[in-house]
């Protein structure tokens, strides 16, 4: 997973003691279309049945996290009334509807979603890995 450029800037300024970073209280994973890139600007998933999922993350240990957590269990997201197209990336958010994007990563294998199809992440199948 890579981080967005906003988290980049976010962790920089708070680790050189420019400005202190609030951590979000609460964090969203999102799907996409194309690649979200580090300023964002991918194609989320809209409409159809679809809205951000709230996913929790495992303290950090030897420089990783993952997520979902078992208090979570698998997340899945259902098309409900239309097609999604091929989904291809996914993101971590600080909000459930816009807000800033976090970090960002290509699925292993995408898959188009028609209605009625799921796309699913179980426990611990996110990992954000620093250094």
């Amino acid at each position: 997973m890579s981080k967005s450029n906003y988290l980049e800037n976010k962790a920089l300024d708070h680790s050189l003691g420019t400005t202190s970073f609030t951590a979000p209280t609460a964090t969203y994973l999102g799907l996409f279309t194309t690649d979200p890139a580090e300023d964002g600007s991918g194609t989320e998933i809209s409409g159809n049945g679809y809205a951000r999922e709230d996913i929790n993350f495992g303290a950090a240990s030897s420089g990783s996290a993952s997520g979902p957590t078992s208090g979570d269990g698998a997340i899945e997201f259902t098309a409900s009334g239309g097609d999604w197209g091929t989904v291809s990336h996914f993101a971590i958010f600080d909000a459930l509807t816009s807000g800033n994007m976090l970090y960002y990563g290509a699925l292993t294998n995408s898959k188009a979603v028609s209605d009625g199809d799921s796309v699913r992440f179980a426990v611990d199948s996110i990992t954000i890995t620093e250094g």
